[in-house]
């Protein structure tokens, strides 16, 4: 019996803030429901930043070295398969409800085509349901027809009642009127429309900024819960650390985390962060009672039997670690991010803790074996399903990989500030059990002693007696970028007898 799909995203999810994962304070009570009848993969990572990137790798299980999207704006290659073109060859009408933040292929449109004005595209494949991209005038137009006669734009998000810059004050919109909310009414309402197997993508934005959610969610957690913040002291010894940092420290900007906000984020100290954070985890906390409600109703329904579920974020958030919000550079928890899997078929599984080191680009070639079609060019990825039956596939990756690109194509000022060109505005890391290593095409490499130092403080780069640890991992980066250069055609050997394809392994 061909299964139902439904992939579920929340948007800038750190992969730590699951109370699964024995977080300090946050409580996900429906996630670590979806994970008792399934698998949760503990150390699942991003292979890029920001949304585009990521979710392009995401969607087509492929690194970016081999996708391309750099930033969000930088158009997805047409030829290259998608996980919603997949599903149609499977025989489904994959449905997306929110957004996939898929800048069309320019070339062959025309000029004046009104998709190239904007990064906000559909992903190839995908039928859309409910569209609502970051403007959310769908969503704004809904609450109006509910009674918020003022709800004309993203001014929404201001919190009512509060004075400082800063607090846990509610917005105008209640706990049942949210982005999330709404989507999660459009899928159950689609889902009630449904005869036939159906493969559902719910994109949700939150727990994106801007940083505020209505009660109960507000209230839920104070500034002094959570774990201590990683890295430096104080922000010149952060700094200190690496010329990008001190970059991507001075150009954050409050209102691209807090609604109408003036000035910079440096502005901000750690009793600051904290208050964000905290309203962070009750956005998080709102996010988790949506799939709740999302569980139940499908079990209600008889299609929780047959429903494969598949939970993931597109990166992670800093959240005042290393004094920094949003996400980007090259620390941990912009790109360590959550992944539960409950698929009915390996239900004796259920509830296994599974840390090997996934990526997003896993997400596609899983599906593709789990439905029996072959994805239409080379994956970076590799299929997560003998996880799900307890077993570890033969030559499993060691090491996490991710990719960070911060060009900017429009106005250039990373490359004016650090005098490079555009294609040296770029890093890869290789983190495993003990060392991460950083490489810059343009600027120093970064190594860390992730045993003695988890918190990445101290840059062991430029020690002499750390230059073996650093060559060896530089030389591992090399290898891993060599074997993952775009394999579509180079197992295929044309001859006398007519066209031969050995896979890999073969």
């Amino acid at each position: 019996m061909k299964p139902n799909i439904l992939l579920v995203t929340a948007d800038q999810w750190r992969g730590d803030c699951l109370s699964a994962l024995a977080h300090a304070c946050v409580r996900t009570p429906n996630l670590d429901a979806l994970a008792a009848e399934g698998t949760l993969f503990a150390r699942h990572y991003a292979g890029a930043a920001p949304c585009s990137p990521a979710r392009a790798s995401l969607y087509t299980g492929l690194y970016p070295m081999n996708h391309r999207v750099c930033q969000n704006g930088s158009p997805l290659d047409a030829r290259f398969d998608t996980l919603a073109r997949l599903g149609r060859r499977a025989g489904y009408d994959p449905t997306l409800f929110g957004y996939t933040d898929t800048a069309p292929d320019p070339r062959g449109m025309a000029p004046g085509d009104p998709h190239l004005t904007s990064y906000e595209g559909v992903l190839p494949g995908f039928s859309v349901r409910r569209l609502l991209p970051e403007h959310e005038r769908p969503w704004l137009s809904w609450l109006r027809e509910r009674g918020h006669a003022d709800a004309t734009d993203r001014s929404v998000h201001r919190a009512r009642g509060q004075v400082a810059e800063i607090g846990n004050g509610p917005p105008a919109y209640g706990h049942d009127e949210t982005q999330t909310a709404f989507l999660t009414d459009e899928f159950l309402r689609w889902h009630g429309e449904q005869d036939e197997a159906w493969f559902a993508h719910l994109s949700f934005l939150r727990p994106h900024p801007p940083f505020v959610v209505p009660g109960p969610y507000n209230a839920m957690f104070s500034p002094e819960d959570g774990p201590a913040f990683l890295g430096a002291g104080d922000r010149a010894t952060e700094r200190a650390l690496h010329p990008y940092l001190a970059w991507q420290m001075a150009g954050q900007t409050k209102g691209s985390f807090v609604q109408d906000a003036d000035g910079r984020v440096e502005d901000w100290d750690r009793a600051d962060f904290a208050a964000l954070r905290a309203v962070y985890y009750g956005m998080i906390a709102e996010v988790d009672a949506q799939i709740g409600r999302i569980c139940q109703t499908l079990r209600q329904r008889g299609d929780w039997e047959n429903t494969l579920v598949v939970f993931c974020s597109d990166h992670g958030e800093m959240a005042g670690d290393h004094w920094l919000l949003g996400k980007g550079g090259f620390f941990e928890a912009s790109y360590h991010i959550p992944l539960i899997i409950r698929d009915p078929a390996s239900a004796a599984e259920g509830g296994r803790q599974v840390f090997a080191f996934t990526s997003a680009a896993d997400i596609l070639p899983t599906l593709a074996a789990r439905l029996g079609i072959a994805p239409g060019n080379h994956q970076d990825g590799a299929s997560l399903l003998p996880f799900l039956n307890g077993a570890v596939p033969a030559g499993w990756r060691d090491a996490a990989f991710w990719e960070f690109d911060f060009r900017d194509i429009a106005q250039g000022r990373a490359e004016a500030h650090f005098g490079l060109a555009s294609n040296a505005c770029n890093l890869a890391v290789i983190r495993d059990e003990a060392w991460k290593y950083v490489h810059f095409a343009g600027l120093p490499p970064l190594l860390f002693d992730l045993a003695n130092d988890p918190g990445e403080t101290r840059n062991l780069a430029g020690d002499p007696a750390h230059a073996g640890i650093r060559l060896a991992y530089a030389e591992t980066l090399l290898s891993l970028r060599a074997r993952h250069l775009d394999q579509t055609l180079a197992y295929t050997h044309l001859g006398e007898s007519g066209p031969v394809t050995r896979r890999p392994g073969a």
